[in-house]
């Protein structure tokens, strides 16, 4: 018997939490091959994972049809307990949250996805604000429907691609004009299926754009993945640093504890064209650095109010891909990653969230 024929047929068996393939998702711990035995140990995230024994017999008729004559023994452990074990082609899930709508989180949430992808890193978006999914009209992708892929009798959803960025939104899913008007139960649903219904593919950062506040969405995210940072968003107005402040102490919560990465303050101040080097500080000042002091965390950068911020979202054009509005949210992508560095090196590794009360 040959293993890496053993290995090229374990290539088409997929794992059905993310609709990837085990041998390219690294998930064979152990392959060992004594004619006619093969033993197989498969790391999983969940011992108690729907769909476990699909895999199992996957796995095991992989190789049985290229060997039929293969005695197959096939063990499924769960991975270490210092990694991502649930979703480990997803390295780094950042949540980009708001005490207070209206304050700009999806417009940094897109630009920011752009500026980490055109430095290189790939990056993904789950649009979490089911309340006003307005992600797909910023990437340009209103209207569009993703499409389903069968794996192991499980359908997945497999996420839209805007400026080679995939995507999962509500909005791919309802009609543009519809109501969402869901209760807690039912959003908690939605929110884990964009994890485990969802062919994510590999990703070094998945922004999840929350919706405001504090609630069920923000608790089942938590709950449902190990969230490698928060980052909030406000304007420097005392009502929405007040506002963020409490979004931010849901997250410092002993029962959540989920780190805060940082803060940016959007709409930090206006310049006209015809004046570039007058700023008006239409929504106050200092709002931003106050909230990071009181989270003790740090400011990671400051957007202006510029039309053409503005005028992307609106038209699916992300600012962030125009030379001549990216150089903020390049900065900002450059201060979220070492940030992010900083937080693996000296905090514990994420898990999962368990509240019980």
């Amino acid at each position: 018997m040959d293993k890496n024929r053993i290995l090229q047929a374990l290539s088409r068996v997929r794992d059905p939490l993310s609709g990837r393939g085990i041998v390219e998702q690294n998930l064979i711990k152990s392959l060992t091959v004594e004619s006619p035995n093969v033993h197989l140990v498969l790391q999983i995230g969940d011992l108690n994972m729907d769909k476990k024994n699909e895999l199992n017999f996957a796995a095991i008729g992989a190789i049985q049809e290229v060997y039929p004559e293969a005695v197959v023994n096939l063990h499924l452990v769960v991975a270490d307990s210092d990694t991502n074990t649930k979703y480990p082609h997803l390295k780094n899930i950042i949540a980009v949250a708001s005490g207070k709508g209206g304050v700009g989180k999806s417009t940094v949430s897109v630009n920011l996805a752009i500026a980490l992808k055109n430095q290189g890193y790939k990056v993904g978006i789950l649009d979490a604000d089911v309340y006003g999914p307005s992600i797909p009209i910023m990437l340009g992708l209103k209207g569009k429907k993703p499409m389903i892929q069968d794996v192991h009798g499980k359908p997945m959803m497999v996420p839209l691609e805007g400026y080679g960025i995939p995507v999962m939104s509500l909005g791919f899913i309802i009609e543009p004009e519809q109501a969402v008007v869901l209760r807690g139960p039912k959003l908690s649903t939605i929110v884990a299926q964009f994890f485990n219904e969802c062919m994510w593919p590999e990703l070094d950062y998945l922004i999840v754009d929350l919706p405001p506040g504090t609630g069920d969405v923000q608790l089942t995210l938590v709950q449902t993945a190990p969230v490698t940072g928060v980052v909030m968003v406000t304007t420097p107005q005392d009502v929405a640093v007040a506002d963020a402040l409490k979004g931010m102490n849901m997250f410092r919560l002993d029962s959540v504890n989920v780190p805060i990465l940082g803060v940016i303050e959007n709409m930090s101040w206006f310049t006209p064209e015809e004046l570039p080097n007058n700023k008006y500080y239409i929504f106050g000042q200092g709002g931003g650095e106050r909230l990071a002091q009181m989270g003790e965390t740090k400011l990671l950068g400051q957007i202006p109010i510029v039309m053409g911020i503005r005028e992307g979202g609106d038209e699916g054009k992300p600012a962030a891909m125009n030379d001549s509005m990216r150089a903020p949210f390049d900065a900002l992508a450059s201060q979220l990653t070492h940030a992010v560095e900083d937080r693996v090196v000296n905090k514990a590794p994420t898990t999962v969230v368990n509240i019980t009360t």
